[in-house]
């Protein structure tokens, strides 16, 4: 039996190049390193102390928020899942309504349900040409303030994980009018700031919590993140102390040094490898534009970083194309939709990966044009994309989530069931009890305490038989409900 090293050795020996996260790209000879175990230490005399930082560790986090222009940043070995975790729950108390843009990461509906939360939905617009959503906007943000005068904190996700950006200038705006916090999952965007051809970072547009998954677009070890606090409408205490609660006790140095490692890059030489990253992302781009049947997909605000690849408009599946490049040509895609891919670039990237997809989807091309000859396109339908990059279904709220998991609990306790498993087509109208989801990018479809609506189980039909995996139910092809006597 391999063990995972194995695993990896051989995925690393072989001819796959990869589209998709870490943003290292395994790429070497950038990185001039390999696994280091024997830098693998703890806590000990002169190497300082992540959650009491007073010396290498706290000197090492003030150059990441000087590179990032936030006013505190903190280092994150959990990933920006625990940046987002402290971040709700370090401004708001328990009960407290919260403004939540529904495309946002399960983390986020986590954090909601620790805190007892009620969220109030903001939901993005959508595109049939590019068959995404697009950005949360500024306008519904401050109608929802006036609507609903309780609310604690606004909560984004900009850029997305398919890379659409919201105007997090004008939304800080309407929050801080208000005197209320923005919280921004920048994760996806660790990138921007550092060239004119990426937008600047969310520190820089008036957030006052932002989060950035090194790993996802830079060369630093996966699980590396930051979380940067700006302003004074932020109980930056309250922040410090979910941090050390929730990011372990223990933290990696090997994803430490990383992180340090990564932003000493950025510092020292950034203007040089952002340089010629963007002179080869633009040629690719270029190069794509020409595709004749395959289309790169994109919004009016957008992260070009991701190479998004639409088959809309042929007799191609996103699955179909993600498996063909799969496995004719060995490029491994980071996400495959309804109707296109993705493809996750970075500074790790090099030229002869960049050269193998576009030759790739030249030849894929000319051959779905072969096959299409006279065939009518089947274009783009709201119903049948992913949550991050397709219409979201608007569900109605029944329960809170914790009311949600509380009523299941009770029910399993008790014995007497008061909830129990549906068939996806049965459940329309249903109040859900589950999470159902795609992962990645790992929006939820459906939310406990919501009511299904047709939309919702029609999308979970569709996409299985599409032979994508929805995660949350207990059980394939039901999810449990509340039966209401």
């Amino acid at each position: 039996m391999n063990t995972i090293i194995d695993k990896l050795s051989e995925y690393s020996d072989s001819d796959f190049y990869g589209f998709h996260m870490p943003g290292h790209k395994r790429n070497t000879d950038m990185l001039k390193s390999s696994i280091p175990y024997q830098i693998d230490i703890t806590e000990i005399e002169g190497f300082d102390d992540l959650h009491h930082a007073s010396g290498m560790l706290k000197e090492a986090q003030t150059r990441a928020a000087s590179v990032y222009q936030a006013e505190e940043t903190h280092f994150l070995v959990n990933g920006s899942t625990v940046g987002i975790l402290s971040a709700v729950a370090g401004v708001t108390k328990k009960g407290d309504t919260v403004l939540v843009a529904r495309n946002c990461h399960k983390s986020v509906y986590h954090a909601i349900y620790l805190n007892e939360l009620d969220p109030v939905y903001l939901y993005p617009g959508f595109s049939t040409d590019a068959c995404l959503n697009t950005e949360i906007s500024a306008g519904d943000v401050k109608r929802a303030i006036e609507r609903y005068p309780h609310i604690r904190a606004v909560i984004i996700v900009s850029p997305t994980y398919d890379g659409v950006v919201s105007d997090v200038e004008s939304i800080a705006a309407a929050a801080h009018e208000k005197g209320i916090p923005l919280i921004v999952d920048e994760a996806h965007g660790a990138h921007f700031g550092f060239h004119p051809y990426f937008p600047d970072n969310s520190n820089t547009k008036g957030a006052d919590i932002v989060m950035h998954s090194l790993h996802k677009t830079l060369p630093s070890l996966t699980q590396t993140a930051l979380l940067h606090m700006n302003g004074e409408l932020v109980d930056r205490g309250k922040v410090r102390n979910y941090l050390h609660m929730l990011q372990t006790s223990s933290p990696s140095y090997v994803l430490l040094a990383s992180i340090d490692s990564c932003i000493d890059l950025l510092e020292r030489r950034g203007t040089d490898i952002f340089s010629s990253y963007v002179e080869l992302l633009e040629h690719t781009r270029k190069e794509l534009s020409g595709l004749r049947y395959l289309k790169l997909a994109e919004t009016e605000h957008f992260d070009r970083s991701k190479i998004i690849i639409s088959a809309k408009d042929t007799d191609m599946t996103g699955k179909r194309l993600y498996k063909a490049l799969l496995e004719d040509y060995h490029l491994q895609m980071e996400m495959a939709a309804g109707t296109y891919v993705l493809a996750m670039t970075s500074v790790g990237d090099v030229e002869e990966g960049m050269h193998r997809l576009t030759c790739a989807l030249r030849q894929m091309d000319l051959e779905t044009g072969r096959r299409m000859d006279g065939a009518s396109y089947r274009g783009c339908s709201r119903q049948h994309e992913l949550p991050s990059g397709g219409t979201l279904p608007r569900l109605e709220t029944f329960c809170s989530i914790s009311d949600a998991a509380a009523l299941k609990e009770r029910a399993d306790v008790s014995g007497k069931r008061r909830t129990g498993p549906v068939p996806w087509e049965r459940s329309t109208g249903c109040i859900s009890m589950e999470y159902a989801y795609l992962y990645p990018p790992g929006s939820p479809l459906i939310v406990p305490g919501e009511k299904v609506s047709k939309d919702a189980a029609d999308m979970l039909q569709w996409y299985k038989g599409m032979g994508f995996s929805i995660e949350g139910p207990a059980i394939d092809r039901y999810i449990e409900v509340l039966i209401q006597e």
